[in-house]
C-alpha cells in the first residue's frame, strides 16, 4: 500500500485581515459560519427562506477571495440561470474573477465532459440529445419495428417505457427492481423489456444520440471505469458547490463524489424539507447520507427566515414535524406579526373562485400589486375555475407548469431540422421532418432514414439511383438542399433559423391547420433566442437541458402595463416568494395526491410538497379548498380538507367562513368585495416581485 501523507489546505483557509469584503457585518451568524467555513466536505441545511442563496454566493466570494483559483470551482445547480444568476452576484460582491467559475447544470456540466473524453468511451463529440418525448418516440418505433405488441395482449406504451427505462438509471437499479417496485403489472414482459431496453441503447449508440439519462450514467461510466479521467477532472474541481442537493438522484451523488475525489472539498446546500422531485428520481435520502459518505463532514443549519412572518413559519414548522425524517431545525422570523394563515372551506369550486378572484382584486386596491400574488396548485387542471373567474373580471394572469417551448409540437419540428444539420445520423429528427412531407409515412420514413443515415451515402444529396416517389420528391430535395445550406454551423444561427423556416412554414400551415396562426408567435420568438447564440451545438443543448415555458415567452414579449397575477403549480413555484399566496384545491385525493398514497414515501413527500406552498407567502396566506366536487364519471361527491391539515391548532390556521352577500346587494355587475372580519388584509407597503425563471446561455467554462 502506497505511503500517504497529509498536504496542509492552500486557499480559503485561515481568513486574512485584508479581505474586500466583510463578510461578518453582511452576514448572520449561521450564514456567516458556512459561507467561511475550512476546506473540506459542508452539508449546509437551509430552511426555506433563510438566504441560501446569499450563503452560497457569499460562500463562492469567500473561496476566490482566500486564494482559490475561479477556474478550479464548480458550482453545480438545476438550472442554468441559477449558476449564471449566482455568479454574476459573486462577481458584484468581489470582482471578475468569480465569472470564471465552472457553472451550469449537472447535465450540461456532464454533456462538456462527454464531448471532451469521448474518445475514452468510443463515443462521437457530435451527438445529439433527446429530450424525454424524442426517446419515447425513438422507443415507439423500436417498440413497432421488433413487434412486441403482437407478443403481449398489453404492451407498455411509448411514455411508460421511457419512465421504466430512465427510471433504472436515476435510481440506480436493475430493470427488475423497477418493475417489481412501480410497473408490477409488466413484470411478465421481463425478458422482452430487457431485450428492448438493449435494443434502444444500441441504436442510439449507432445513430450518435444520447438522452438525458445517459448524460449522466456515460460521465459516471467514464469516471468509474477510467481512473486516469477521473483523476484528470477531479484534479480541476478544487472545490465543487452542489446547489439543492436534496433534489439529486442516486447519479448525481455519486458523480459528486467521483468529482471531489482528488481534493475531497465539497459544499453542498439543501432543505430536506423542500424535496419534491421524487417522480424525477429525486432521492432526498442523498441529504442524510452525506455525512457518512464525506470524512471529517461538517453540518450547518440556516434557520432565520428573512421571507415569511413568524405565523406563516408556525404553520410551516407544524406541518414539517410531522414528517417521518428530517433534519431537527425551526425557523423563525424576526417579523413576529401578522396575521394568521387563513383556512378557507368553499361550496363548491365556482364559490372558491370567487373568493379567489375578489380576494386578488381586493389585495390590489388595498396597494398589493397583481406580480407580489400567486395562485397555487397541485396539479394544472386545478386551476381552470379560477382561470374563467379571472377573465370574468379581466384580471391578467400568467400560468407556470405548462408546455415548455421546446416541447411544443411545432418548435420541435423546427429543432429537429437544426438537429439534422448538426448530427446527419439523428434517426429521431429525422423521422420528425420526414413525416411533415405530404406522401411520406412511417414506413417510407423509415426506409429514407436507412438509406440517409447509410455511410455511403453523401449526406443531403438526391440521388439517380434513390427509389422516390414523384408525390414527395419536390419537397423532400428542398428539404435536402436547405438542410445542406446549413450544415456548416459557419453562418449565424439566425439565418440558419430563417433558412429553417422559409421551407417550415408552407408545411407547419398544413400540419397544424386549426391553430397554426396561434402557434406562429412561437416560432417567432425562435430568430431572438438563436440571436444570443454563437453555436447551434450549445443552442439545441440549451434548449434541451433547460428548456423555457411557452407562457413565460408570452411574457417576455408582453405590452400590458400592469404585470399579471402568478399561477403556478407548486413544483414550478419552488424557490419564488409573493407578498400573497392563495393555494387553492387542498383536498385529501390531491394534496396529497392519490397516488402517492400507494407509494413507499409517497405521503411524506406530498408533505413536504404542502411545506414549500406554505413558505412561498410573505404576508398572507390563503388555504382553500371546495366541500363539493362535481365528476362527469361520479357526479357531485363530497370532500374533505387535506390531511396534512386536520388538527391545526386554530391558534396556527385560522378558519374562515365564505358568506353570500344578502340578495337585495346583489346586480348584474360583478360583486362588490365583502369585507368580512375574519378574512387577512395586508399592509399595504409590501410589494416586493416575485423572481423570474426565464432561462438564457449559461457564461460557465466548459473543462
Amino acid at each position: 500500500m502506497a505511503r500517504r501523507i497529509t498536504l496542509e489546505p492552500t486557499g480559503s483557509g485561515t481568513a486574512p485581515e485584508n479581505l474586500t469584503v466583510d463578510y461578518r457585518a453582511e452576514l448572520n451568524d449561521q450564514q456567516y459560519a458556512a459561507a467561511t467555513a475550512n476546506p473540506g466536505a459542508l452539508l449546509i441545511v437551509a430552511g426555506a427562506g433563510t438566504g441560501k442563496t446569499r450563503t452560497l454566493v457569499y460562500r463562492l466570494s469567500y473561496l476566490v477571495e482566500t486564494g482559490l483559483d475561479p477556474r478550479s470551482i464548480v458550482l453545480l445547480t438545476f438550472t442554468r440561470r441559477a449558476a449564471r444568476d449566482m455568479m454574476t452576484r459573486a462577481a458584484s460582491l468581489l470582482d471578475g474573477r468569480c465569472q470564471r467559475v465552472r457553472g451550469g447544470t449537472f447535465h450540461s456540466f456532464c454533456m462538456q465532459l462527454l464531448r471532451t473524453h469521448a474518445p475514452a468511451l468510443n463515443l462521437s463529440p457530435d451527438f445529439t440529445i433527446l429530450d424525454a418525448s424524442d426517446a419515447a418516440d425513438v422507443l415507439s418505433m423500436l417498440r413497432t419495428r421488433g413487434g412486441y405488441p403482437d407478443r403481449a395482449d398489453r404492451f407498455p406504451n411509448k411514455g411508460t417505457l421511457q419512465s421504466m427505462f430512465s427510471d433504472t438509471v436515476n435510481r440506480d437499479r436493475s430493470l427488475s427492481e423497477a418493475l417489481n417496485d412501480r410497473y408490477p403489472q409488466f413484470t411478465h414482459l421481463h425478458d422482452d423489456l430487457r431485450e428492448l431496453q438493449d435494443t434502444y441503447r444500441a441504436y442510439k449508440a449507432e445513430h450518435h444520440m444520447l438522452d438525458f439519462d445517459d448524460l449522466l450514467r456515460r460521465t459516471h461510466e467514464l469516471l468509474s471505469q477510467n481512473d486516469t479521467v477521473r483523476q484528470q477532472v477531479a484534479a480541476r474541481c478544487r472545490h465543487v458547490l452542489v446547489d439543492e442537493y436534496q433534489d439529486t438522484n442516486a447519479v448525481q451523488a455519486d458523480l459528486v463524489q467521483q468529482f471531489t475525489s482528488v481534493h475531497g472539498n465539497v459544499t453542498a446546500v439543501g432543505d430536506d424539507a423542500q424535496s419534491i422531485y421524487r417522480f424525477r428520481g429525486a432521492d432526498f435520502r442523498n441529504i442524510f447520507r452525506f455525512p457518512k459518505q464525506y470524512d471529517n463532514a461538517r453540518v450547518l443549519k440556516l434557520e432565520q427566515n428573512y421571507r415569511s412572518t413568524q405565523p406563516i413559519l408556525d404553520l410551516a414548522n407544524h406541518l414539517i414535524d410531522h414528517a417521518n425524517r428530517s433534519y431537527d431545525k425551526t425557523l423563525f422570523s424576526d417579523a413576529d406579526t401578522g396575521d394568521l394563515p387563513a383556512i378557507v372551506p368553499a361550496a363548491d369550486t365556482a364559490m372558491e373562485a370567487r373568493f379567489v378572484g375578489q380576494m386578488v382584486a381586493q389585495l390590489r386596491e388595498q396597494g398589493v400589486p397583481l406580480r407580489d400574488q400567486a395562485v397555487l396548485f397541485r396539479s394544472s387542471h386545478n386551476s381552470y375555475d379560477v382561470e374563467i373567474e379571472l377573465g370574468k373580471r379581466n384580471i391578467p394572469y400568467v400560468k407556470y407548469g405548462g408546455t415548455k417551448l421546446s416541447e411544443a409540437a411545432h418548435i420541435k419540428d423546427v429543432l429537429a431540422h437544426l438537429r439534422v444539420a448538426e448530427n446527419p445520423d439523428d434517426a429521431a429528427a429525422w423521422n420528425r421532418i420526414l413525416q411533415l412531407i405530404h406522401g411520406i409515412g412511417p414506413k417510407t420514413a423509415q426506409d429514407l432514414i436507412d438509406w440517409l443515415t447509410d455511410d455511403d451515402h453523401s449526406a443531403f444529396v438526391v440521388d439517380e439511383q434513390g427509389h422516390f416517389a414523384q408525390r414527395y420528391l419536390d419537397t423532400l430535395t428542398q428539404l435536402l438542399n436547405t438542410l445542406r445550406s446549413i450544415r456548416p454551423d459557419e453562418q449565424p444561427l439566425t439565418e440558419q433559423m430563417e433558412a429553417v423556416l422559409t421551407y417550415y412554414r408552407p408545411l407547419f400551415e398544413e400540419a397544424y391547420p386549426d391553430d397554426y396562426p396561434k402557434r406562429e408567435s412561437d416560432l417567432e420568438h425562435l430568430a431572438p433566442l438563436a440571436a444570443r447564440y454563437d453555436s447551434r451545438q450549445r443552442f439545441l443543448a440549451d434548449l434541451t437541458l433547460d428548456p423555457i415555458e411557452l407562457t413565460a415567452l408570452d411574457q417576455e414579449g408582453a405590452t400590458d402595463d400592469e404585470a399579471p397575477l402568478v399561477l403556478s403549480t407548486i413544483h414550478s413555484a419552488k424557490g419564488l416568494e409573493f407578498h400573497s399566496v392563495f393555494l387553492i384545491h387542498a383536498l385529501d385525493g390531491t394534496l396529497p395526491s392519490q397516488y402517492a398514497l400507494d407509494e413507499p414515501g409517497g405521503l411524506d413527500e406530498e408533505l413536504r410538497l404542502l411545506y414549500v406552498a406554505v413558505t412561498r407567502a410573505e404576508e398572507n396566506l390563503f388555504i382553500s379548498y371546495p366541500m363539493l366536487q362535481t365528476s362527469r364519471y361520479y357526479g357531485d361527491t363530497m370532500a374533505s380538507r387535506s390531511r396534512f391539515l386536520e388538527n391545526v391548532p386554530e391558534s396556527i390556521l385560522e378558519p374562515v367562513e365564505l358568506v353570500e352577500a344578502p340578495p337585495e346587494s346583489t346586480s348584474d355587475a360583478l360583486p362588490e368585495s365583502p369585507e368580512p372580519e375574519a378574512l387577512p388584509t395586508p399592509d399595504d407597503d409590501n410589494t416586493s416581485a416575485p423572481k423570474s425563471d426565464l432561462s438564457e446561455p449559461e457564461d460557465g467554462l466548459p473543462f
